[in-house]
């Protein structure tokens, strides 16, 4: 296996989004990654075996920054506040056209097919599940009829079915979509205190 070089899997990964951005997710290969890069294809490989590998680094990388950043915006606010600023996240990256939902949602099916994909998207959603029960869970206030972990759950399952239908259809009602998602949370916040 060919050792990599200088570059490193950061680079590679801004290599392939850059890729994604100027042709699109379908035209997307480990070869246009490394000339975007100025590497050998074998450093692409020898980093991410396969497209879907890569795609899936893609998506893992900027979830991790998307929450990361939500973190570093809350850390002084108020849970029902936090949760506001996770939604009004969320609901940015809610569109017809969204980079990362696309991305996200070609890897669903991939991992129909491939176990590892689909096992390595499971640990991703248990991730986001888990940093949401957190950001629930702020003040250490919970309800027996629905705890933070199931309602982060829920909401996680409310905010990926509704990037799914804005993909799906130009004219989905993104705002009044988010309205009621939001107005949800604050149920649950009221029945928890």
């Amino acid at each position: 296996m060919a050792k990599p070089n200088v570059v490193s899997k950061a680079d590679l990964l801004a290599s392939a989004k850059r890729c994604i951005a100027e042709d699109g997710i379908g035209k997307l290969t480990l070869k246009a990654v490394a000339e975007g890069a100025g590497v050998t294809q074998g450093t692409v490989f020898y980093h991410f075996r396969t497209k879907d590998q890569l795609l899936f680094e893609i998506v893992k990388d900027l979830c991790e920054s998307s929450w990361n950043d939500l973190n570093n915006r809350t850390v002084s606010l108020e849970r029902r506040e936090g949760i506001g600023q996770a939604l009004q996240s969320a609901r940015s990256r809610c569109q017809y056209r969204s980079f990362y939902h696309q991305l996200f949602y070609s890897l669903v099916v991939a991992g129909f097919q491939q176990a590892d994909i689909r096992k390595q998207l499971g640990t991703l959603l248990r991730m986001e599940n888990d940093r949401l029960s957190q950001l629930l869970d702020g003040a250490g206030q919970r309800t027996e009829e629905l705890p933070s972990g199931t309602a982060a759950i829920l909401i996680n399952a409310l905010i990926d079915g509704l990037a799914l239908q804005a993909l799906l259809n130009e004219d989905f009602p993104v705002d009044e979509a988010y309205d009621a998602v939001e107005r949800l949370c604050n149920l649950w916040f009221d029945a928890s205190e």
